[in-house]
């Protein structure tokens, strides 16, 4: 069985990766003029073929439920965190003007499903779970379009679909859809060395991208007597939301991979990428900042934790990949 010895050297390259990006921009050599295309290079170019790689030839997409099951758990998952946020929005203290209690149920609801989990099931367990994770993205971003926005948004009717459709989830459909059309020996092998070389490329740069945002954030995070946000934002985050995950892992029958998945997920931090969502679509963009940045110091310790937790419910053969 995975030990939390074994746990915390997956989880600190990352955390690692990240500390560089922090500090490559404070030092100047990874610049906010450059966010701009490598931010388009990683959307539009390396996670699509790192999710191409990741699906075409994947056997754990021979089982139906591994196509149909993670997307909806990723969408009640997501929206049992808004809830619980929702319901714990007293504990963030203060004023409730300007959409501050509806940002913090959004941003606490929405794990970060990205460039953390993905090199944390790579290094943990195996390709099939890296694929199941992709496709379980999809709901999260659902929830996170649909129920998400129209929560910022104070319950007006919102269209999301424009945004739902990017570039992974396009990639995501795809490869689903080639996955099923032709075998991976099929595809040249020359195609496939470059698909899989562009596709390495997006964790670490991803990564980087996020590390380099903290820094950005850093200096807006307000002075001290707003503790009461982060606070709740990690008790929800990082300790009400993880045994609802590992609750589902227990109760349901769910194939390996989607255990796997939601054990992961269960033990991330709050998203990044609703901070830009609370900017521009009438939220607080402040609150987002706290809720993102102190659950993400939080999970430092968090992390390790609650992965080695969901590890020893999996059991030995199930988290062993």
């Amino acid at each position: 069985m995975t030990g939390l010895a074994e746990v915390f050297n997956a989880v600190l390259p990352v955390l690692g990766v990240m500390a560089a990006g922090f500090a490559f921009r404070r030092v100047g050599w990874l610049t906010e003029e450059a966010d701009r295309s490598l931010v388009k290079l990683v959307v539009n170019v390396l996670a699509p073929a790192l999710i191409l790689d990741s699906i075409l030839g994947n056997a754990a997409f021979t089982r139906l439920d591994n196509l149909l099951v993670p997307p909806l758990l990723g969408f009640a998952t997501t929206a049992a965190g808004v809830g619980l946020g929702w319901l714990c929005r007293g504990l963030t203290g203060g004023p409730a003007g300007a959409g501050r209690l509806r940002t913090f149920a959004f941003c606490v609801g929405v794990c970060n499903y990205g460039y953390v989990p993905l090199p944390l099931a790579q290094a943990l367990f195996d390709q099939r779970t890296v694929g199941v994770l992709f496709v379980t993205n999809m709901g999260v971003e659902i929830a996170m379009w649909w129920l998400g926005l129209s929560l910022l948004r104070g319950g007006q009717r919102v269209s999301f679909w424009k945004n739902l459709l990017s570039p992974p989830v396009v990639a995501i459909l795809g490869s689903l859809a080639l996955n099923g059309l032709v075998a991976r020996g099929q595809v040249p092998a020359a195609v496939m060395t470059g698909v899989h070389m562009l596709g390495v490329c997006a964790i670490p740069l991803g990564i980087l991208l996020v590390g380099a945002t903290m820094a950005d954030l850093m200096p807006d995070l307000g002075p001290a007597r707003h503790w009461r946000v982060i606070a709740a934002a990690c008790f929800v985050r990082l300790g009400l939301c993880p045994p609802v995950y590992l609750a589902l892992v227990w109760l349901l029958p769910l194939s390996p991979e989607t255990e796997r998945v939601l054990v992961i997920h269960g033990a991330m931090p709050a998203a990044v990428f609703p901070i830009i969502m609370a900017r521009h679509y009438g939220g607080d963009s402040a609150t987002a900042l706290r809720v993102v940045l102190g659950t993400s110091v939080a999970g430092v310790v968090a992390i390790p934790l609650w992965i080695r937790a969901g590890l020893a419910l999996l059991g030995p053969e199930a988290a062993a990949g």
